[in-house]
């Protein structure tokens, strides 16, 4: 007996959609960082350092990533001198990471390449619709944050 429901049935669709969506928003954002020196993973782990630093697992967390994978991105950052790592006094074990004045340069030369891309990419899409597509995204994965806690 298949016990689906009509709502299941659609986040099959939304999964399918996010899991394409994301594959492309990294491939848009590889080319887009490219002149910078970065890859979307690295911008995305140099991005959240904006707000000052951070420890890897902190940013594991925060992407939902694995923290080995961030770590990856960290020490390749490092050698780049996009960041750079310092004590963490709460923590001796789990260092901090923060961005260097290079890694900021980066950051700031990409910023109206994404302002751009952003606003050609929402085009066509009204204010509402993408603010109820991120309530949605938000509640799936405060839901999937709880299951895998």
């Amino acid at each position: 007996m298949d016990a689906s429901t009509p709502e299941a049935d659609t986040l099959v669709e939304v999964t399918a959609e996010v899991f394409a969506v994301n594959g492309r928003l990294l491939r848009a954002g590889d080319q887009l960082s490219a002149h910078a020196g970065l890859t979307s993973a690295r911008w995305q782990v140099a991005g959240l350092l904006l707000d000052g630093p951070s420890t890897v697992a902190r940013l594991a967390r925060e992407r939902g990533l694995r923290r080995q994978a961030v770590q990856q991105t960290v020490d390749r950052l490092r050698a780049e001198d996009v960041v750079t790592t310092c004590p963490n006094p709460q923590d001796q074990r789990s260092p901090l990471v923060e961005l260097t004045d290079r890694g900021r340069r980066a950051l700031d030369d990409l910023r109206p390449l994404e302002r751009q891309w952003l606003q050609d990419l929402t085009s066509g899409i009204t204010h509402d619709d993408l603010r109820t597509t991120v309530l949605v995204l938000r509640r799936l994965r405060e839901k999937l944050d709880a299951q895998l806690d």
